[in-house]
Order: C-alpha cells, then sequence, then structure tokens
C-alpha cells in the first residue's frame, strides 16, 4: 500500500437506525502530504463521472443477461 500507517486514519461507527436495523458508516481520512506524492492535493475538485449516465433500459437488459446462480436442493 502507497500509505505509511500514519498517513491514514479509517473511522467506524455503527448503530440502530430509525427503521430499527443496524447500520454502520465509515470514512477514510488521507494526510495532505500523502496524497501529494501521488500527484493529488486537497485543493483539487471532487472527481465526477466524466460520461452520460447509461439509458434506462441498460439496467434490466443487463441483469437479463447476466448468468444466474445454480439452484441446489433448498435446505431443510
Amino acid at each position: 500500500m502507497p500509505f505509511s500507517p500514519d498517513e491514514i486514519r479509517i473511522d467506524l461507527a455503527c448503530g440502530v437506525g430509525r427503521d430499527g436495523h443496524w447500520h454502520g458508516w465509515f470514512a477514510v481520512h488521507f494526510r495532505a502530504d500523502a496524497l501529494r506524492r501521488l500527484g493529488l492535493h486537497p485543493d483539487q475538485p471532487t472527481s465526477a463521472p466524466g460520461d452520460p449516465p447509461p439509458p434506462a433500459w441498460w439496467g434490466p437488459w443487463a441483469w437479463g443477461r447476466s448468468p444466474r446462480p445454480a439452484r441446489g436442493p433448498s435446505p431443510t
């Protein structure tokens, strides 16, 4: 990994949400000088997709063509 342990911090949190289910969150923080070493800097704008999104029919079409998992006997 290109970062030493003192250049990265990972925060983890979990708790019960309003729906009563447990949820988890995480955040990853890097030291600015560690990012500069990779050609990045904290003043750069946030990245965003450069291409237009796929058409609406793409998701259902792709799911229809995806391989299905093998169905075995149902557990008892």
